[in-house]
């Protein structure tokens, strides 16, 4: 049995449930961690993780919602007694079976067949959260009914369970990892190269973890002191796209604020919408919003997940940048914003769940677009850098556009609560210019950045970048 494969799958899954429960705290330097930690034990499927864990983020509140209504009884002080103390508890107590382990040191057939199973595993209980809502929304339970209810989201939460479990009881024979001579799809460390570092505790890059062969940046920099005392050179060059970046180093390259600016632009409307969606709603004449949140949410988690897997296929297909997925996201939240303004009949339930997806994209390909622009050495730093596009967002877009906005309109019906198109009319139609820029930005990374994934991704599998000029 691969007993670091092992390791790699139980670590994976303990944390997916650390950031379901911790994901609705607001614990940003948690779900950091968390990324961080996974891109580096699983480099080579750097989408699908990214959306397994985004998805299981975004379905959390979803879950919090139904044992707040169906356990906790919709009782305030019962919430916050479990936030308080249940959460930490669990939290400390997941914590002793986390432990740093080496990422595999190349594909391994099992690991797709677990990251499927996961991933239908997380479907299954996102649709079953959206039809236990909807029912408990529409009839009375008792508590006999709730609590069967209850167990069963517990049952379908706990399923990835089945991975490790099967791992142990069915281990897989130790195979050596020498593929054909005439594939390309391997990282077999060549002369010169390094192997996978031993521990995630130790200092590692994104070359490092896929056999890279640059050395240590302490043997740099010994052999550069080396090098200025004898005249022969200077200064180090500066990292190429596709290496390990410092944050100083990132923050000069316009590929980083392009990244940046797709991200604010993008998310930054989508958040808008998700801030404002009650209100929306009314406006809209609906008196209850819960199935509008509902679908969104529902929505937002398919966007995630589905992005992830989509974009790792053709990622390793087609070389195709991941951002290409953020433009087309962008152009049909561009679409819907339209079709908000003009306020036609039954527009809510058609374009909330379209936001919803396209929402959930921006989210999930922000992730291993950072990782394999800047690299993993520094990934944590680089990516909450560009987590500042939400908030920054929300306080422009949402805060300031739409709320101005609405209060002006509110103002004009001498009332408190706007109601009519007219409420966000305005604020729908910036947005959709945002977003018309967002993709124009997202068209020019693509194609700028396109190379790059050429080179990490000839032959259908993550490899080293060659020296290059780009």
């Amino acid at each position: 049995m691969n007993y670091n494969l092992y390791r790699l799958h139980s670590s994976l899954l303990l944390q997916i449930w650390a950031a379901l429960v911790v994901a609705t705290n607001s614990t940003t330097w948690f779900g950091t961690a968390v990324l961080v930690t996974n891109m580096r034990n699983f480099p080579f499927s750097r989408g699908t993780v990214s959306g397994i864990l985004k998805g299981y983020a975004g379905i959390a509140a979803a879950v919090y919602t139904v044992i707040y209504i169906l356990v906790l009884k919709d009782s305030d002080s019962k919430l916050l007694l479990l936030l308080t103390l249940g959460i930490p508890i669990l939290c400390l107590a997941m914590m002793y079976f986390i432990r740093p382990c080496a990422p595999a040191s190349g594909e391994e057939s099992s690991d797709h067949v677990h990251f499927i199973f996961s991933q239908v595993a997380s479907v299954l209980l996102a649709l079953y959260l959206l039809i236990t809502t909807i029912i408990s929304d529409v009839v009375s339970l008792n508590d006999t009914v709730s609590c069967i209810l209850v167990l069963i989201l517990v049952i379908v939460l706990m399923s990835p369970l089945a991975i490790p479990v099967k791992m142990t009881l069915f281990p897989a024979a130790k195979k050596r990892n020498v593929p054909p001579s005439d594939s390309s799809d391997h990282l077999v460390p060549k002369e010169g190269e390094s192997t996978p570092a031993d521990s995630l505790l130790t200092p590692s890059s994104s070359a490092t973890t896929l056999g890279s062969s640059y050395e240590s940046e302490d043997a740099l920099d010994a052999g550069m002191l080396l090098a200025v005392g004898e005249g022969a050179v200077k200064k180090r060059r500066r990292p190429r796209r596709g290496e390990d970046f410092k944050i100083r180093e990132a923050i000069i390259k316009a590929d980083f604020w392009l990244l940046w600016a797709v991200s604010f632009l993008g998310i930054g409307a989508g958040v808008t919408v998700l801030n404002n969606l009650a209100q929306i709603g009314v406006a809209f004449g609906l008196e209850n919003t819960t199935l509008l949140l509902t679908l969104f949410s529902f929505c937002n988690f398919v966007g995630r997940i589905g992005s992830g897997a989509i974009s790792e296929h053709f990622v390793r297909l087609k070389m195709i940048p991941r951002t290409l997925w953020m433009t087309f996201a962008l152009l049909v939240m561009l679409m819907t914003f339209i079709l908000f303004a003009f306020a036609l009949n039954g527009v809510l339930y058609a374009a909330i769940p379209l936001l919803g997806i396209c929402y959930g994209v921006l989210y999930a390909i922000m992730v291993p677009t950072v990782s394999e622009l800047f690299g993993l050495r520094h990934f944590g730093l680089i990516y909450s850098f560009m987590g500042l596009g939400n908030p920054v967002g929300a306080l422009l877009f949402s805060g300031t556009l739409a709320g101005h906005i609405y209060d002006a309109e509110a103002a004009k019906q001498s009332s408190s609560t706007c109601v009519g198109p007219d409420c966000f009319k305005v604020t729908f139609l910036v947005l959709a210019g945002v977003c018309g820029l967002g993709a124009i930005l997202s068209i020019i990374l693509t194609v700028r950045i396109r190379p790059v994934y050429q080179l990490l991704y000839s032959g259908g599998s993550f490899r080293l970048p060659q020296a290059s000029g780009h």
